[in-house]
C-alpha cells in the first residue's frame, strides 16, 4: 500500500477506493480547481513537489573511505613495516599501490549517489492546472495536493493523481510496474488490496502518457508519491559486502594474528636464548612479517578483477564497482524482471484463429518478417482470405505507426496495435495501398466502457464497411456470424469460448476482430451501429515473447547450479506462461504480490526458496524477496531495468541492469550494466566472475607458498643462530618483482572446460579450502627444504654467505617459475601442449624474470645493491634441479589426488 498524504481532516484515505467526488470532498477542491491563495498555504504544508537529495558525503570523505578496506590495510602494514626498515623507495612504492587504488574505487564508486539524482530528474518540469477557474501552466515542483491537472498524450505525469475524467487514456507504467503494455485508464474505483498495475484510477508520478487525455487531482507529491518512496527505499537499503571481500576479510585477520605471534615469538626467543643483539633480532622479527605478509596479494587481486571487468565489456557486460566480478561467481540465484530482460518488450501475434483454422505465426518482435504455419506445415497467406481480411481488418482499425530506422523497426503509437501491423505485411499486406483503397470515414475509439475500437471506411464504389477489435467477450456479443472460406455461417459461440480460454492459458492477450458491411452509404459511425450484425473474422493472441537466447542463458544457468526466478509485475497467467517456455519453474505454482503481503518472513522465506515464478510484484514485494533469499543463505543478482528495480538492484549481491531501455535509476542502483539488455549476457559474466575467482584462488596457492617459504628460512635461521639465507631487500625483490611479475600472469587465464558444469562456490567457506591449504603448505616445506639445503651446501663449501643467499634468491625464483606452471591447473595435469603453452603470459613472464635474475645475480650495480655474486654453472645447475624436483613432485602429488578422486 503507497504512503498517502493526509486529507484536510487528518483522514488517510485510500485514494484508488474512493469515488471521483469524494476525493474532491475530501481535499476540499472544487471544479474551478484551487485558489492561489489557497495553493500558497498547501505549499507551505506539504513542501514542493519534488524529492529531498540525501545527505551526500564530501569528496574527501568519500576518497579516505576508499582505503576502509581489508585489502588496503595489508598494503599499509607493509609499507609502514619497510618504511621502519629503512627501505625508503620500497616503501614509497606500496604506497604507491595503494594510492592507485584508492583512486580507482574513488571513480568507480564514488558516484552511488546518482540513483537518487537519476530518479528526481523523472519529474515532470511542467504541469497543467485549474486554478480558480482558469488553465495555467506551472513548475510541477508548485504542485500541491487538490490540484486538478490536466493529462494528454505524450505528457509525463507530475505527481500522484486520482484520474476525474479519462477519453482513451493509456498510461506506459513499465518503469514502475515492469509491464510492457500501456495501462488503460478508467475513474471508476477498486478494491483496497490492488496491485499498482490494477488501479486503473490512478496515474502514477514519472509515468507517461502514451494515448489520449485525462484529468487528475493531485494525492501525493514530492516523497508521499510512489516514485518518492522507491526514493526512500534506495537511500535506505544497506549494501552487502562481495563473498570475497568478506572471506578475506577472515583470511587477513588470520594471517595478521600469525604474523604477530611469529614475530614476537622469534624476537624473544632470539634475544633470551640465541643471545642477539636487540637492533639484530628485532630487524629479523621485521624481515620475518615482511617475508610472511604477502603485501603483492592485493595488487594482483585488483589486476585480476580489472581483467574481469575488460573481459566482461567486451561480452556487452559494463562493470562498475570491481569486486561485483567476483561476486558473479558465487551467485547461487539470479531474480530476473520479464519485461525488456527475459522478453523483447515488443509485442508480437503468435496465434491467429479462424472458423476453419489455428495458426502459428513467427517471428518476433516489431519486424515484418515471419510466415503462418498449421500443425508445422507453413501456409502461404495468399491463398487464405480469410486470414487475409482478418490481418486486413486489424490493420485498418488502427492508430499506431510502424517505421523502417535503419535496420530497426520501430512503432509510434500502442505496441498491441502495432503488432496487428506487423501481422499484416506478414500477410503481404502493404499499409500504405490499403489505407489508399479502405480509406476511413469515422471512427469509435477504444474506451473501457465499451471496450473496442471501431472504424468507418468506403471502398472506391461508394460501399461502407465497419472493422472492430477489441475484447472478446465484447466482440462476440455484437456478432451473429463468423467467416468461413469467405462465406458468412452462423456464429459457434461455444467454439470460439474454448478457443479464447485455451489461448489464454498460454499468456496470451486475445483480440477479437470482426466486420460488417453496412446496407447504405454513411459518413458517421454511432453506437448504435455497434449493438449486433457483425461477423467474426477471428482471434489473434498477442504476447511479449521471451528472447531465444534467453532460453538458452536460463538452461545454462541450470547447468551451472544457479535458480533463475522471475519477478515481474505482470499478470500471473502470462508470467506463467512466459516462464514456462523459458524454463523457469515447475509449471505448478505462481505467487502474486498480494498473497506476499500475508506472508510472515518466515514464510516468505520458504515460499522464496520453493517458487520461481512471482507475478504483479511491486518494488516492496522485490526488495523482501531478495532480502529473503539472502537470509536463505543464496547470493543474489538481481536484473531489471526500471525504477521498480532499484531497490532490489541496491540490496542484492549483485544489481544487473539493462543498458539500452533501462533507466537511469536502475543503471545507478546497480553493479553492473548489460549494455545489449540481453539475459544472455548473464551467463557470460557468470562465466567470466568463476574464471576471476579461480584465478585469484589460483594466485593466493602461487604467492603464499613463497611468502611462506621466505618466513620459513627466516625463522630457521634463527633458531640454528645462523645468518640470515634472504636479506630483507632481497625479500622485497621477491615478493614485489618476481612474484606479481608472474602471478600478473595467472590473472589471463582462461575458463577451464568445468567452469559452466559445477555449482557454485559456497560463498561462506573460507578463501582457502583444506585442499588450498594442504597445496601452500606442502609446497612451502618443498621450498624451504630446498633453499636449506642448498644454503647449507654453499656454506660448508666454504662459500661466502653473500653467495649463498644469492642462491637461495635465485632457488626460490627458479622453484617460483616451475610453480606457476604447475598452478595453471590446481588438480589437471600441465604436461601437455595446451598446459605449458595455453598461457603466452605465463610464458613471456617466465623469460622475462630469467633475464631479471641474470641482471641481478651479473650486473654490478644490482650486486651492490642487494648483496649478490656472480654464480659458477654447478651452482646454477643445483638450483635447476632443486626447481624441476618441486615441479615433478607437485606433478606426481596432482595424480594421486586424482586418483582419489579430489577435486578443487
Amino acid at each position: 500500500m503507497p504512503h498517502q498524504h493526509s486529507s484536510e481532516d487528518g483522514g488517510t484515505p485510500v485514494w484508488h477506493t474512493c469515488p471521483p467526488q469524494q476525493v474532491l470532498d475530501v481535499l476540499n477542491t472544487g471544479s474551478d480547481g484551487l485558489t492561489q491563495t489557497e495553493a500558497l498555504r498547501r505549499l507551505e504544508r506539504y513542501g514542493a513537489n519534488r524529492l529531498k537529495p540525501p545527505q551526500a558525503k564530501s569528496a574527501m570523505m568519500r576518497f579516505l573511505l576508499q582505503f576502509h578496506n581489508v585489502l588496503i590495510y595489508i598494503l599499509l602494514v607493509a609499507s609502514v613495516l619497510t618504511a621502519v626498515l629503512g627501505h625508503w623507495v620500497d616503501s614509497g612504492v606500496i604506497l604507491g599501490v595503494v594510492v592507485i587504488n584508492a583512486i580507482i574505487g574513488f571513480v568507480q564508486e564514488g558516484k552511488a549517489e546518482k540513483a537518487l539524482n537519476a530518479i528526481r530528474r523523472m519529474l515532470s518540469l511542467a504541469a497543467i492546472v485549474i486554478r480558480a477557474g482558469q488553465r495555467e501552466q506551472i513548475p510541477a515542483e508548485q504542485l500541491v495536493p487538490g490540484d486538478i491537472v490536466l493529462l494528454q498524450s505524450g505528457d509525463k505525469v507530475p505527481a500522484d493523481l486520482r484520474l476525474l475524467h479519462c477519453k482513451n487514456l493509456r498510461i506506459e507504467e513499465a518503469a514502475l510496474t515492469g509491464e510492457s503494455q500501456a495501462v488503460e485508464k478508467s475513474i471508476s474505483e477498486v478494491e483496497a488490496v490492488t496491485a499498482i498495475g490494477d488501479r486503473f484510477c490512478m496515474a502514477y508520478s514519472g509515468t507517461l502518457v502514451v494515448y489520449g487525455q485525462g484529468t487528475g487531482i493531485v494525492v501525493a507529491t514530492g516523497q508521499q508519491t510512489e516514485i518518492g518512496r522507491i526514493s526512500q527505499m534506495i537511500a535506505q537499503v544497506d549494501k552487502l559486502t562481495s563473498p570475497l571481500l568478506r572471506q578475506m576479510a577472515i583470511f587477513a585477520r588470520w594471517l595478521t594474528l600469525v604474523v604477530l605471534l611469529l614475530a614476537a615469538g622469534i624476537f624473544v626467543y632470539g634475544l633470551l636464548w640465541q643471545d642477539y643483539p636487540l637492533s639484530e633480532i628485532f630487524m629479523a622479527a621485521v624481515s620475518m612479517a615482511i617475508a610472511a605478509v604477502p603485501e603483492e596479494l592485493p595488487a594482483i587481486m585488483t589486476i585480476t578483477l580489472a581483467l574481469g571487468v575488460q573481459n566482461m565489456a567486451r561480452r556487452s557486460a559494463i562493470v562498475r564497482r570491481l569486486p561485483a566480478v567476483e561476486t558473479l561467481g558465487a551467485v547461487t540465484v539470479i531474480c530476473t524482471d520479464k519485461t525488456g530482460t527475459l522478453t523483447r518488450n515488443e509485442m508480437t501475434v503468435q496465434r491467429v484463429v479462424t472458423a476453419d483454422d489455428q495458426l502459428q505465426v513467427s517471428g518476433a518482435g516489431y519486424v515484418p518478417k515471419g510466415s503462418f504455419s498449421r500443425d508445422g506445415a507453413e501456409i502461404s497467406s495468399v491463398d487464405h482470405a480469410d486470414l487475409r481480411e482478418l490481418c486486413r481488418a486489424g490493420l485498418l482499425c488502427n492508430d499506431a505507426l510502424l517505421r523502417q530506422s535503419n535496420d530497426t523497426w520501430e512503432i509510434q503509437g500502442d505496441p498491441t496495435e502495432g503488432a496487428l501491423i506487423t501481422l499484416a505485411m506478414k500477410a503481404a499486406l502493404d499499409p500504405t495501398q490499403e489505407h489508399e483503397q479502405l480509406p476511413r470515414i469515422d471512427v469509435i475509439p477504444f474506451e473501457p466502457e465499451h471496450r473496442f475500437m471501431a472504424t468507418l471506411h468506403h471502398d472506391h464504389t461508394g460501399h461502407s464497411l465497419v472493422y472492430v477489435k477489441g475484447a472478446p467477450e465484447r466482440v462476440l456479443v455484437m456478432c451473429n456470424h463468423q467467416c468461413s472460406q469467405g462465406e458468412d455461417r452462423p456464429l459457434q459461440s461455444d467454439f470460439w469460448q474454448a478457443r479464447i480460454r485455451e489461448a489464454s492459458e498460454n499468456g496470451q492477450r486475445i483480440l477479437a476482430i470482426a466486420s460488417r458491411v453496412m446496407p447504405v452509404k454513411q459518413h458517421t459511425l454511432a453506437m448504435s451501429d455497434m449493438e449486433t450484425g457483425f461477423t467474426l473474422l477471428g482471434l489473434v493472441g498477442i504476447i511479449d515473447p521471451p528472447r531465444e537466447e534467453a532460453i538458452t542463458a536460463v538452461q545454462q544457468c541450470h547447468a551451472a547450479g544457479i535458480r533463475v526466478k522471475m519477478i515481474t509485475g505482470d499478470h500471473r497467467i502470462t508470467a506463467a506462461a512466459i516462464g514456462a517456455s523459458l524454463g523457469i519453474g515447475d509449471g505448478q505454482r505462481t505467487v502474486t504480490g498480494i498473497e506476499l503481503d500475508d506472508m510472515d518472513d518466515a514464510q516468505l522465506r520458504r515460499t522464496a526458496a520453493d517458487v520461481d515464478i512471482f507475478a504483479r510484484a511491486d518494488p516492496g514485494h522485490k526488495l523482501r524477496l531478495v532480502n529473503a533469499l539472502q537470509n536463505n543463505g543464496e547470493i543474489v543478482a538481481m536484473t531489471g531495468d526500471g525504477v521498480n528495480d532499484a531497490p532490489a538492484l541496491k540490496r542484492a549481491d549483485i544489481g544487473v541492469a539493462m543498458g539500452r531501455k533501462g533507466t537511469e535509476v536502475a543503471k545507478e542502483a546497480a553493479e553492473m550494466v548489460l549494455t545489449d539488455d540481453n539475459f544472455a549476457s548473464i551467463a557470460h559474466a557468470v562465466e567470466e566472475g568463476r574464471t576471476v575467482y579461480d584465478n585469484i584462488r589460483k594466485t593466493m596457492v602461487y604467492v603464499l607458498p613463497t611468502n611462506g617459504g621466505e618466513a620459513g628460512l627466516v625463522l630457521l635461521a634463527i633458531m640454528f643462530g645462523m645468518a640470515l639465507p634472504v636479506t630483507p631487500l632481497q625479500i622485497l625483490w621477491i615478493n614485489m618483482v618476481t612474484t606479481v611479475t608472474l602471478a600478473i600472469s595467472l590473472s589471463f587465464e582462461r575458463p577451464e572446460m568445468s567452469v559452466m558444469s559445477r555449482p557454485p562456490h559456497d560463498p561462506h567457506a573460507p578463501v582457502l579450502s583444506g585442499f588450498l591449504v594442504w597445496r601452500i603448505v606442502f609446497v612451502t616445506l618443498l621450498m624451504i627444504g630446498g633453499s636449506f639445503a642448498l644454503y647449507f651446501w654453499e656454506l660448508a663449501q666454504g662459500s661466502s654467505v653473500e653467495l649463498g643467499r644469492t642462491v637461495v634468491v635465485n632457488v626460490l625464483v627458479l622453484c617460483e617459475i616451475v610453480y606457476l606452471f604447475n598452478c595453471r591447473y590446481l588438480i589437471a595435469s600441465v604436461c601437455s601442449r595446451q598446459g605449458m603453452l595455453g598461457n603466452p603470459y605465463v610464458v613471456l613472464a617466465a623469460g622475462s624474470l630469467l633475464i631479471l635474475q641474470l641482471l641481478l645475480t651479473y650486473l654490478p650495480v644490482m650486486q651492490q645493491l642487494f648483496g649478490t655474486v656472480a654464480l659458477d654453472a654447478a651452482a646454477w645447475g643445483r638450483i635447476a634441479a632443486v626447481s624441476l624436483i618441486l615441479f615433478v613432485v607437485i606433478e606426481f602429488e596432482k595424480y594421486w589426488l586424482r586418483r582419489r578422486g579430489i577435486k578443487d
